[in-house]
């Protein structure tokens, strides 16, 4: 179960929540039958309470929002995008474990 802490993106407010944020973002592209995905998703949980205050962890639904996904060439799931001020600055593609995703959320910072 999503916690209040993860940010679920859509089409509406992706400019506010990344492109025009302040600060480090890391953004979850998922699909809900994306079993790798839902491995990742107990981590995404965990980051969210450990950077909290320090960065935002969102996660975006590819299948709700194809235009975002579109429009960052998202073309397998799970990826994880880092943005820092608005600008994405570190990719992963595909389901890692804990300490890859810290080291590049760490690297946005």
């Amino acid at each position: 179960m999503a916690s209040e802490l993860v940010v679920k993106l859509t089409s509406e407010n992706f400019e506010k929540e990344v492109t025009n944020f302040s600060g480090a973002v890391m953004v979850d592209f998922w699909a809900e039958w994306c079993g790798p995905c839902r491995m990742v998703a107990p981590i995404v949980e965990e980051l969210a309470q450990t950077y909290q205050g320090r960065a935002k962890v969102a996660k975006l639904n590819t299948d709700e929002a194809p235009d975002i996904a579109g429009r960052f060439g998202i073309r397998s799931i799970p990826t994880m995008m880092f943005f820092k001020d608005g600008k994405e600055v570190q990719q992963l593609v595909g389901a890692y474990p804990k300490s890859k995703i810290v080291e590049k959320l760490d690297a946005a910072l």
